[in-house]
């Protein structure tokens, strides 16, 4: 991803800081989840729906990913997209913000940005194909 590019989709991101969580949300205005958040982020590309808080297919959903045009990556760039899991049988997506990740959170019912570490394992890492 170019550095314009990642600097949009991180100030997307922390455009959403404060909005509240709400599960299956696509809007800040009236709540994110963590999926949201991503559709938000970048640019509203097509996103699933139907989903539990717990559960999921780590491989499942890294083929909806890839089907929204992103592309596994290695290396750690800001705006990246991350999937973590973030506890027993859950799965999370965060955004690596360059100094920590943007992410819906759950137990604080809102959008925030954490500095540090991604506190989860992190099972993958993409980014806009084509570039970077």
């Amino acid at each position: 991803m170019t550095p314009r590019c990642m600097s949009n989709v991180v100030t997307a991101a922390r455009a959403a800081i404060g909005a509240r969580f709400r599960l299956h949300g696509r809007d800040p205005a009236s709540g994110l989840d963590c999926v949201g958040l991503v559709a938000f982020a970048y640019g509203h590309r097509a996103v699933p729906s139907g989903y539990a808080l717990r559960g999921g297919d780590p491989a499942a959903v890294a083929a909806q990913i890839a089907a929204c045009g992103l592309m596994p990556v290695e290396d750690a760039a800001a705006g990246d997209l991350l999937l973590c899991a973030s506890g027993p049988g859950q799965l999370h997506f965060a955004i690596d913000s360059g100094g920590g990740v943007i992410h819906a959170d759950a137990m604080l019912r809102r959008v925030v940005e954490r500095p540090g570490a991604v506190p989860w394992p992190v099972l993958g890492r993409w980014r806009l194909s084509g570039e970077g």
